[in-house]
């Protein structure tokens, strides 16, 4: 039986400043958004299902909330955004196979956000069936997408980010709508394959 393992991360910077965590504050909202009176909270409304992750992220992507989702239904809490420093901002809600993105800006403690700037990025879907991997992916703006596959070295690499694995595959996919694939994996072994794109990473483990 074959083990898969996912990981999703999206590219940080190395410094992070302890004290803009504590700029964000949370406040739970069972009523409708409406009810919230203060003008410096946000109401953000979601719906979710048991697992998603939801964050609010800086312009180089540090993460400065994030909350997974304990139950399905709909998500309401207010934040004080007018608490952060000037700059722009997104709030992301992560679920399976997708991730909603809400810009937003705050400046002079005014927050703003822009309904058309909002997007979805697809994650790519891995099946593993005996020794065949399948991948699928939109990409609705025909973003590319950059896959590179790795397998488990029987000697030790010294290749700091990929220690015990070696490239046996790569491809660059461009101006497609809709990825498919299929990939042999023609040894046994533990894979890794790494997906690039629109700046974001998402890792799949394989145990063939």
């Amino acid at each position: 039986m074959k083990k898969m393992k996912s990981v999703f991360s999206i590219p940080k910077k190395a410094i992070v400043a302890a004290a803009i965590t504590a700029t964000v504050s949370g406040y739970a909202n069972n009523n409708n958004s409406k009810s919230i009176k203060d003008d410096k909270i946000t109401a953000i409304t979601l719906n979710v299902k048991q697992g998603n992750l939801l964050t609010i992220k800086d312009a180089n992507g540090i993460i400065l909330y994030k909350e997974i989702m304990e139950q399905k239904g709909v998500y309401s809490k207010g934040f004080d955004l007018t608490a952060l420093p000037n700059g722009n901002y997104v709030i992301e809600l992560e679920k399976d196979v997708e991730i909603k993105v809400m810009p937003f800006t705050v400046s002079s403690t005014k927050v703003s956000f822009n309904k058309e700037s909002e997007s979805v990025f697809f994650k790519p879907v891995t099946r593993v069936k005996e020794d065949l991997v399948y991948v699928t992916k939109l990409a609705l703006n025909n973003e590319d997408l950059d896959i590179e596959i790795y397998k488990e070295a029987d000697h030790y690499s010294f290749d700091y980010f990929n220690i015990n694995y070696e490239l046996v595959y790569k491809e660059k996919v461009k101006n497609t709508k809709s990825l498919e694939r299929i990939y042999k994996l023609s040894k046994k072994g533990n894979y890794k394959i790494v997906y690039y794109s629109q700046g974001r990473t998402h890792t799949e483990y394989i145990n063939n």
